[in-house]
């Protein structure tokens, strides 16, 4: 059985502190944990997710809900 991914809505938080939660929360997690992420349209979506695949992260799920997004990532 795989556990409920963590979850950290950032809506309304901008640039670049929606990434600096992300990475802080993702530092706390052991390898292979998952961490679902609700973000904003326009720059914290395109942003966050590169990130999370430049420093080696594992990208899931993109999924729009209404005003915003829901990506679920595994950590590297």
């Amino acid at each position: 059985m795989t556990e409920k991914p963590v979850s950290l809505d950032l809506r309304g938080v901008s640039c670049p502190m929606n990434w600096v939660r992300t990475k802080l929360e993702l530092e706390e997690m052991d390898s292979g944990q998952r961490l679902e992420v609700l973000l904003d349209d326009g720059e914290p979506i395109r942003n966050v997710p590169r990130s999370l695949k430049e420093e080696g992260h594992k990208l899931l799920k993109v999924t729009p809900d209404g005003e915003f997004f829901r990506i679920l990532v595994e950590r590297a």
